[in-house]
């Protein structure tokens, strides 16, 4: 397996690995179009592709313009394998070297997304509106985390 840099050709197997998980699935996936993956990877911010010979078989994209990572998702038939951690590690390194203080996400309560970040050293900061976990790490705790201090 490998990890690279997502480009803009990389976007419709981003988008079948979305579509195909089994929590946090999309209650509208019309809501999320490959023009907004564009956006993210070409304006907001930086993307990442796990690769296993030609397919992609997880991803995630960090929104440096509201320091927010944006998506972390992994094809149901490649979880377990700590590709999820890899990507993860990838894009909070990213953000923290782009000088993000603090950064944030949402996820679908009890699941186990939830369990993950919580086991990377994410802290739960409340609830959205729309009922969804909100998380948040520093740059301390990431750096302290990340080195075992």
């Amino acid at each position: 397996m490998q990890i690279r840099i997502a480009s803009q050709a990389d976007i419709p197997q981003m988008h079948e690995v979305r579509m195909s998980v089994r929590e946090n699935q999309l209650s509208d996936p019309s809501r999320i179009g490959l023009e907004h993956y564009r956006s993210m990877l070409a304006e907001r911010g930086q993307g990442w592709v796990a690769e296993i010979g030609d397919r992609i078989v997880g991803f995630g994209v960090a929104d440096y313009s509201s320091s927010n990572i944006w998506a972390l998702f992994v094809h149901p038939d490649f979880e377990g394998r700590g590709i999820g951690r890899r990507l993860h590690d990838a894009m909070m390194q990213w953000c923290f070297e782009k000088g993000a203080a603090r950064v944030w996400l949402t996820t679908s309560p009890a699941t186990r997304a939830e369990r993950f970040y919580k086991s990377a050293g994410w802290r739960m900061a409340g609830r959205e509106a729309n009922g969804e976990s909100r998380f948040e790490i520093s740059r301390e705790a990431w750096s302290t985390r990340s080195t075992g201090a």
